[in-house]
């Protein structure tokens, strides 16, 4: 699905081994009024990138930026992949790259109401028949994933699955949704992040089903010491909930 954004603006330039490389990047011009190819080197940043050692594969640094603090993450790649390069990707047109794509996603998301972290900047490098993808998204403040919260016996299982039906009626198939890419803050306000690769669909159950059932599976997988019973009747709260707000409709 293409969104159409009249705030969007590309900015191309070079870089890369010799100069060889061009890229681009894409941002809200009413938001920034330049970019810096820089900004998506976390080794620009100096002591001002942190990496993040919480959940995930790597490829990710918490940046204190002068436009505020935020996630800089890099696109890597995983499974047999991985072995061929870790954040190398194969081009198939500037409409393709994956940075762009969850950047646009994210601001449809935002202008439905939907509770999802601000992006401020993607871009890409390519050199060749390949491309590596980076992408700035706002950092949520005072945050806590889901499986830390199951963890503590703190989970809001009622209002995740609320949360988890909004999106679905809004369309959002979110092909990763585990339980540390639903976060919840001290006031009990929920967030989903993390949308690489998602589409927006016709709300249906064929989709909507592999979304909670990967979910699920992330929070056994997470458990730690707690009973697997234990977590399948937490969910069981969390689906019952997800159901309830489903039928409501929008």
């Amino acid at each position: 699905m293409a969104f159409f954004d009249v705030a969007e603006s590309l900015t191309p330039f070079r870089a890369g081994r010799g100069d060889r490389g061009h890229g681009a990047i894409l941002f809200d011009a009413t938001q920034l009024r330049q970019v810096d190819p820089r900004w998506f080197d976390p080794a620009a940043w100096g002591e001002r990138a942190t990496p993040v050692t919480e959940g995930g594969r790597g490829g990710a640094w918490y940046v204190d930026a002068g436009y505020g603090p935020c996630v800089l993450r890099r696109y890597l790649r995983g499974g047999w992949a991985m072995h061929l390069s870790r954040d190398r990707h194969l081009w198939r047109g500037a409409h393709r790259v994956r940075s762009f794509a969850e950047y646009r996603l994210l601001r449809e998301l935002l202008r439905r109401g939907l509770p999802v972290p601000t992006p401020i900047a993607a871009s890409y490098l390519r050199e060749g028949l390949g491309y590596r993808a980076s992408i700035l998204v706002g950092r949520l403040a005072g945050v806590q994933a889901l499986a830390d919260l199951a963890a503590a016996g703190s989970a809001p299982w009622e209002d995740a699955g609320r949360l988890v039906a909004r999106f679905h009626r809004e369309g959002l198939d979110h092909v990763d949704l585990n339980a540390r890419n639903v976060l919840f803050d001290d006031t009990g306000k929920g967030w989903i992040i993390d949308f690489d690769r998602c589409v927006m669909r016709i709300p249906a159950t064929d989709w909507r089903s592999r979304n909670l059932a990967r979910l699920e599976r992330s929070l056994l997988k997470l458990r730690g010491a707690r009973p697997e019973d234990a977590v399948r009747d937490d969910f069981a709260r969390l689906r019952a909930a997800y159901d309830q707000r489903w039928a409501k409709g929008n």
